[in-house]
């Protein structure tokens, strides 16, 4: 009875995922994507102080996923100058200390890396705050924008909605 009424609440989330993923912005998906790994790296926590190692590897690959194939991947280097350069280089030092995390079942590890992220995703969310409210200024600025760090394409998309 139980195990339906968990799938029913599983496939109901799923559901407002894939909607929020349609319509969300370039500046919401990476948000998305910033909060799923912070969600994988918190899980894998959690299950490797139980003592679950197949669910501590599956939350790890999950938030590597997230970070490489969706944050590094989608960085667009050529308008994002410096800052994309040293954000990829970041995202590999992440995924690197991730698979040592697991490799040495330490979460002291994956804390070090949710910090990163969750300053990461806390600049994200200032910049935006601060877009909006600047919207009307001028913007012939030297610094890239927020949209030209980042490119976006399908597999975005999915690599959200997994």
């Amino acid at each position: 009875m139980f195990g339906s009424l968990k799938y029913g609440a599983n496939s109901y989330a799923k559901v407002g995922v894939e909607t929020g993923v349609i319509s969300a912005s370039p500046h919401k998906l990476i948000v998305m994507l910033f909060e799923g790994a912070l969600v994988a790296i918190s899980s894998a926590s959690e299950h490797m102080k139980s003592c679950r190692i197949a669910e501590k590897g599956q939350s790890i690959s999950k938030a590597i996923s997230i970070i490489d194939g969706g944050l590094r991947a989608n960085l667009n280097k050529k308008e994002g100058g410096e800052i994309a350069e040293n954000l990829d280089a970041l995202y590999e030092y992440m995924n690197h200390r991730l698979l040592q995390a697991n490799l040495e079942n330490n979460p002291a590890i994956l804390d070090e890396v949710h910090k990163l992220l969750g300053d990461l995703k806390s600049a994200w969310d200032a910049i935006d705050s601060i877009s909006a409210a600047s919207a009307t200024a001028d913007e012939a600025s030297s610094a890239p924008s927020k949209a030209s760090v980042y490119n976006f394409s399908a597999s975005t998309s999915t690599i959200i909605r997994a």
